[in-house]
């Protein structure tokens, strides 16, 4: 396995460095060819390091971008902040892939500046594999742009066809458009237009519209809607599953026969309740960008921080900015 060294923006999310420090600890013990360098307050982070580790440095950085800070105040003024130097080690190769659970908002545009597009993407999209009845799905965009262009959807299918080839190996991924009908009259004008252009196109396995209830039951490999639906739909599925999750364990845990018959699912249970955890899932590549940036969720546990250093590590390993953008000059209209 070849080696990866991962930039971690230690000092940004609603829990502090404290879930960064330990995630990382956590990280670098279960994968021997992983190093990471935490960005931040050297001081407070040495602090919570329990031992120190060969395999994980520190770069200081002076400044925060809070999470309710707009984006273009963070980028005229936070530019010694951890994200943006977490961003800059990326860019000037001394780390392979950022991972970060701050502002989504000031991520992006702290990328678009630092990292720059790829040619001919107009916007980043934000996108994650979620788990469906008989594998996963891709679905971007999930917030880093509320509003999007046919031309945007067009292209956020393009870099999201890409990215399932180089993650799950589909020569020809299925690639949906996320839509209120399956109708060819349902949906606004830009999502009508968009299908017209993806259904025009002779590179992309367009299989028209599908609706929310599709997301989990294998329908396409790729998902296409603005970030405002996409982040709605996501959240809403994250917070069914969590309830889910929650009830399973109060009637397993309720009386003696509900105890015994979970003792006797637990196999079963165990498989079932990892694949639903929305921690196990945590990690949302931002795509478009010239390198590997995952965005965290903001309220990120220690054990989901470390589901997206590890989902880091998988796109370092497997190239995917540069295999997307080896092919996307062939691709774009």
């Amino acid at each position: 396995m070849s080696s990866v060294t991962l930039a971690i923006d230690a000092m940004s999310g609603d829990r502090g460095p404290a879930v960064a420090v330990a995630a990382a600890q956590d990280a670098v013990r279960r994968n021997e060819a992983l190093s990471l360098i935490l960005v931040g307050n050297q001081n407070e982070l040495t602090a919570l390091l329990r031992s120190g580790h060969p395999r994980i440095r520190f770069v200081e950085a002076t400044d925060v971008v809070l999470m309710n800070e707009r984006p273009s105040h963070a980028l005229r003024h936070k530019q010694n902040s951890s994200m943006a130097v977490a961003l800059q080690l990326v860019r000037d190769g001394h780390a392979q892939g950022c991972v970060s659970a701050g502002n989504t908002g000031a991520l992006m545009v702290f990328g678009r500046s630092i990292l720059r597009m790829y040619p001919g993407i107009e916007r980043p999209a934000i996108t994650k594999l979620i788990p469906s009845l008989r594998g996963r799905c891709h679905v971007l965009d999930l917030g880093a742009n509320v509003d999007a262009t046919a031309e945007n959807l067009y292209q956020y299918a393009l870099m999201g066809s890409l990215m399932a080839t180089a993650v799950n190996d589909l020569p020809e991924p299925r690639i949906a458009l996320l839509n209120v009908g399956e109708e060819e009259i349902k949906g606004n004008e830009q999502v009508r237009l968009a299908s017209h252009m993806l259904a025009q196109s002779d590179t992309l396995n367009y299989i028209g519209y599908v609706e929310g209830s599709d997301l989990f039951r294998d329908v396409a490999d790729v998902v296409v809607c603005d970030g405002f639906v996409g982040n709605v739909a996501l959240k809403t599925g994250e917070g069914v599953a969590g309830l889910l999750i929650e009830l399973l364990e109060q009637a397993f845990s309720r009386n003696l026969y509900g105890r015994f018959v979970g003792w006797l699912a637990r196999p079963i249970l165990g498989r079932v309740l990892r694949l639903m955890d929305p921690a196990r899932h945590n990690g949302a590549s931002l795509l478009g960008l010239q390198g590997v940036v995952i965005k965290s969720h903001g309220n990120a546990s220690e054990r989901a921080m470390l589901s997206a250093i590890e989902q880091a590590v998988r796109e370092v390993q497997l190239e995917v900015p540069r295999r997307i953008n080896e092919r996307l000059d062939d691709l774009l209209l």
